[in-house]
């Protein structure tokens, strides 16, 4: 199954943008592609491969930013337990997919969330 093009490029975007935060890096837990800040992650990605959708989970804890993230097509509470607190998974494929310049500001909203004060004042620096 080929992954569609604009996807592709939108998850590239968002890969790219998380592994920019200060002291981010890129992990492959469990064959997915994750972006941690102190050991801990701040953005599941998924795979790439065409195995599975492509999106993208974060952790929003802004009530609007919440919603307007559950408001996108096929968006869902992310499994594991991990919805409880927070966590959305985001499709990146239907149509009415969020842009990515907004999955960017979500992306950071996680980061934001899980760094330590340190790395968000060196991020609010910039």
């Amino acid at each position: 199954m080929a992954v569609p093009r604009n996807a592709l490029k939108k998850w590239e975007k968002v890969r790219q943008y998380a592994l920019g935060l200060p002291s981010a890096t890129e992990e492959h837990p469990w064959g997915e592609t994750v972006a941690k800040v102190n050991k801990k992650v701040f953005v599941f990605l998924g795979v790439d491969d065409g195995s599975y959708p492509l999106g993208v989970t974060v952790k929003l804890t802004d009530e609007t930013a919440h919603a307007h993230a559950l408001s996108c097509p096929g968006a869902e509470p992310a499994g594991y337990g991990l919805g409880r607190s927070g966590w959305v998974s985001i499709p990146l494929e239907p149509a009415g997919a969020p842009s990515a310049e907004l999955l960017c500001d979500w992306v950071e909203e996680s980061y934001r969330i899980i760094a330590p004060k340190r790395l968000t004042a060196e991020l609010d620096a910039r």
